[in-house]
């Protein structure tokens, strides 16, 4: 009777857990491969993931096993001192040159004066400078330096004219360079009157020469002829008027000549005269020489003695640039000492103070 309670207890379980579904319980994970020995994060791992990749950044170094890791500021290479680099050969301009250089063109100056070689009658020359200079103002609006002045000055600057230059450039020149003109024109003409019928007619004709102030170098000329021109009242103002006429209207071609003769003239760059006084220490200037040569374009030594050295600079920047590269260029020589003398245009001269 026993035996057969107990069996009709073991078969109602079997019922009951045969009527309930449930899921079978999620597998063990698997036990790890034989023969590993470092976790997925070891250092090995890492190194070897690394040299497969090639790490973050070129040229990276991975640290051996077990070695603490570089900090980021330590990782990062060290800043090189940039080399001097040579400028770019003559007519390839940087873009900062070129802006520069049309910037320049588009605010040249002009010193127009007569050609005193030609034997023209003052008044007429000084109606022709006039007229020039009138457009100058008028058109362009730049300043000019007008005939009574340039007059004046050829009086009142001889001494110093002298001195400075003993006479090696044309006295012109040297108030153009004074007066910070990049171009001097020179002026010479001819007039031919004629009267009829109690009028009075003339013509004139002639040329504009254009000179680089720095170099005192003949760039081109400009020819110009007027009509015939009638006045009632004399001759002389038939003259001035066919004067005036032929000036103004053969401006534009002057101006616009010069822009592109300079332009076409500063393949190595706008040219500096430096003069140093007291140049005894010729190692010292030699290192000065290839010190400012790194901050222009080109430096080429004229002539030295233990007196002065001078040198032509080619570069396009401005004179302010210039001439604290000569004072940069003379700390680097061992010559601290170096001072101005005096500046005319873009000629400089300098002292070493020894």
């Amino acid at each position: 009777m026993k035996q057969r309670a107990a069996l009709a207890a073991v078969l109602a379980a079997i019922f009951f857990l045969s009527s309930c579904v449930s899921a079978p319980p999620p597998a063990p994970a698997a036990p790890p491969a034989a023969g590993s020995t470092a976790p997925a994060s070891s250092p090995d791992k890492d190194r070897a993931k690394a040299l497969i990749q090639g790490g973050g950044d070129a040229g990276s170094q991975v640290p051996p096993v077990g070695a603490p890791a570089a900090p980021a500021a330590a990782a990062a290479a060290a800043p090189v001192p940039a080399a001097d680099v040579p400028p770019p050969p003559p007519g390839k301009l940087t873009p900062e040159e070129e802006a520069y250089l049309q910037n320049y063109l588009a605010r040249l100056n002009y010193m127009v004066y007569y050609d005193e070689d030609a034997g023209l009658e003052k008044t007429y020359a000084k109606t022709a400078v006039n007229q020039a200079n009138r457009y100058l103002i008028e058109r362009m609006g730049l300043s000019v330096l007008d005939f009574d002045q340039v007059e004046k000055n050829k009086k009142d600057q001889q001494a110093a004219y002298q001195s400075e230059t003993g006479g090696a450039i044309d006295l012109i020149q040297y108030l153009a360079q004074k007066y910070n003109a990049d171009a001097y024109v020179e002026i010479s003409f001819t007039a031919t009157p004629s009267a009829s019928g109690g009028r009075f007619y003339a013509t004139a004709q002639g040329s504009m020469k254009i000179f680089d102030t720095s170099t005192g170098t003949l760039l081109g000329s400009v020819a110009f002829q007027s009509p015939q021109v009638m006045n009632p009242v004399s001759q002389e103002s038939a003259i001035s008027n066919a004067l005036a006429a032929s000036v103004w209207n053969a401006m534009p071609k002057m101006t616009e000549q010069t822009k592109a003769l300079i332009q076409n003239s500063l393949a190595r760059g706008i040219r500096y005269e430096i003069v140093v006084q007291n140049t005894a220490d010729s190692k010292a200037m030699s290192d000065f020489r290839r010190a400012l040569a790194r901050q222009v374009r080109e430096v080429e030594q004229v002539s030295y003695s233990a007196a002065e050295t001078k040198l032509f600079v080619y570069t396009f920047q401005s004179r302010d640039k210039v001439e604290d590269a000569v004072y940069a260029a003379a700390e680097r020589a061992g010559m601290p000492d170096l001072y101005l003398v005096f500046n005319r245009g873009k000629a400089f001269t300098f002292n070493t103070g020894r």
